[in-house]
């Protein structure tokens, strides 16, 4: 009882400022934003939901979070597997490496897609050079430059995430694996892969979440040609002071990244009773 207690009375900080800090402004934000009723916020994301415009903005939101998880996922835990299975000792070099643009501000890694996919950018020159085009194409301000600059963005997140995933992996079983006769391959597939699942669904939640709510990367790599939800609340809360649209996007944000999470333990919870 006295041990129960002590956790209660060490978790009441954190969660009077979760509370107090996270949960009641964003409350506010979503539901009575300043000036606006909550009627207004319904009525305008009704209208959201049936605009093409805005209809255009939530899929392409929708798409590029789903293909930048997917991504960031299949060449981030293939690099976490063997970092977290090398012997060498500059493992921890080459993993501080992997995760070392994070430290980096996000405006200074999206500042270098602009130098790379400019129309006299790197890019654009060698694909000249070589001759593979007369004339260097227009590759910012597009959905593939956004997907590329959200990759770079959180491929660190999941590398990291799914190497503390698989470091939970005994790598006794992969031994015994291989002792009973199986590949490395299979014993990839059917043995860490499963057993790494649940650090696996973590890191496409936060890459996901991260991608739908980005605003930097997009509003550099997109333009106002691209737009994700992202900037389009920007837009409604800083330039046209448009409240209850503003808190409509932020509530179809909100869903979105509820839905995938939801999505994420159902297969997380299959995983680990399959």
């Amino acid at each position: 009882m006295r041990t129960r207690l002590a956790t209660v009375l060490l978790l009441l900080p954190g969660l009077a400022f979760l509370l107090i800090g996270f949960l009641v402004p964003s409350l506010a934000m979503l539901f009575s934003p300043p000036g606006t009723a909550t009627g207004d916020i319904l009525v305008r994301l009704g209208q959201m939901l049936t605009d093409p415009y805005d209809l255009t903005i939530i899929g392409r939101t929708l798409l590029i979070g789903l293909v930048v998880t997917a991504l960031c996922v299949t060449l981030g835990f293939p690099i976490a597997y063997l970092l977290a299975r090398m012997t060498s000792r500059w493992s921890g070099v080459l993993l501080a490496v992997a995760i070392f643009p994070l430290l980096l501000s996000n405006v200074v890694r999206t500042f270098g897609w602009l130098v790379v996919l400019g129309s006299n950018g790197a890019l654009g020159q060698l694909l000249t050079a070589l001759g593979l085009v007369d004339e260097a194409p227009q590759l910012l301000y597009t959905p593939a430059a956004i997907v590329l600059g959200l990759t770079q963005l959180f491929l660190p997140l999941a590398i990291v995430t799914c190497y503390s995933a698989v470091s939970q992996v005994d790598a006794g079983l992969d031994n015994a694996a291989r002792g009973l006769g199986a590949s490395r391959t299979r014993t990839f597939w059917d043995v860490v892969l499963p057993l790494s699942l649940p650090g696996i669904v973590v890191a496409a939640t936060l890459v996901f979440a991260g991608s739908v709510t980005a605003y930097t990367t997009p509003y550099l790599l997109g333009g106002s040609g691209n737009r994700m939800l992202a900037t389009q609340l920007f837009t409604y809360s800083s330039i046209s002071i448009d409240w209850a649209s503003a808190s409509a996007t932020a509530l179809v944000m909100t869903v979105l990244v509820f839905a995938v999470s939801a999505v994420s333990s159902v297969v997380a919870r299959k995983g680990a009773t399959s």
